[in-house]
């Protein structure tokens, strides 16, 4: 055999099943193929080695001398493989999963649904990693993504679709005029100070026309870095601010801020984004998980 010649390893399967349990007929049911395929394996590796593997007695085989040289190397291997791959097993389930989100995302959604994920996915060891860069298509230290964004996604990732975008309008019961606002059209906006990200400019005049409000005619006045700085101004009363409805559901539901205007979907997504090659189990998981609450949110 030269160093290139690959072994036989399905024969070398069915010799080794054949030989720990002293049948053919009990080798085909563990490997869950017919007696016939491991009797035609078992020929062809006596074929090849020019000698006897087995001889019959009564139902059932026992080894010749090779045969038994040849077992105890391919319990030894086998065996080996068998602890290599649990080991793998065990390792990879207990590796922590590596989410990146942008840092709005993670203080003001994922971290407050921290205990409930640990209580709903068990198995699943979670490390956060605050991205406020553009995601990159390499995806360096993480395993997936989550984000909000618009399709079409990069070539090379697999993308989980959780939800639509919604966006809305949202400011402080303590805001000057809140409860005259209430009472008025989307249109009223267009004479108050109106909060907004400079990472996100679009997100005003998005909203204006699915309205049906002229977008030059908003005033877009203070801008913030980041949406949790934006949110925490309109908490403050300090103006309007327009963010995606599952990163206000919380202070909507505890009366820190109120939303007139209701929200309206965009053309982006709530997607759980990795490698395309990746199949770890986990991102399914992850996935289903995260449609959940978001459909609750």
């Amino acid at each position: 055999m030269s160093a290139r010649e690959l072994l036989p390893l399905n024969a070398l399967r069915a010799f080794e099943a054949t030989a720990r349990l002293g049948s053919m007929s009990l080798a085909a049911q563990e490997l869950r193929v017919t007696h016939g395929a491991v009797s035609r394996q078992v020929r062809a590796l006596e074929e090849a080695l020019g000698q006897p593997l087995f001889v019959r007695r009564g139902r059932g085989v026992a080894l010749t001398a090779s045969g038994q040289t040849l077992r105890e190397s391919c319990t030894g291997a086998f065996e080996q493989l068998r602890q290599t791959w649990s080991h793998l097993q065990q390792s990879h389930a207990r590796s922590a999963f590596v989410l990146g989100c942008s840092g709005s995302v993670l203080a003001r959604w994922v971290i407050p649904r921290l205990e409930r994920l640990r209580r709903d996915l068990p198995a699943l060891t979670l490390h956060l990693s605050a991205l406020d860069e553009p995601a990159s298509e390499g995806m360096d230290g993480v395993d997936a993504l989550l984000l909000l964004a618009a399709p079409p996604w990069p070539g090379g990732w697999q993308a989980h679709e959780l939800a639509p975008e919604c966006i809305g309008p949202v400011l402080s019961p303590r805001y000057p005029g809140a409860e005259r606002l209430r009472e008025l059209p989307a249109e009223a906006l267009c004479d108050e100070p109106l909060l907004h990200t400079a990472s996100r400019p679009q997100a005003w005049p998005d909203w204006a026309r699915a309205m049906g409000v002229p977008p030059d005619s908003l005033q877009q006045t203070q801008a913030l870095p980041h949406l949790y700085f934006l949110l925490e101004a309109a908490a403050a009363g300090l103006g309007v601010a327009i963010a995606p409805q599952p990163l206000v559901a919380d202070d909507l539901a505890a009366g820190r801020l109120i939303a007139p205007w209701g929200f309206r979907p965009t053309p982006a997504r709530w997607a759980l984004c990795a490698p395309k090659q990746a199949s770890d189990p986990r991102l399914t998981a992850l996935a289903n998980w995260l449609r959940q609450e978001l459909a609750e949110t």
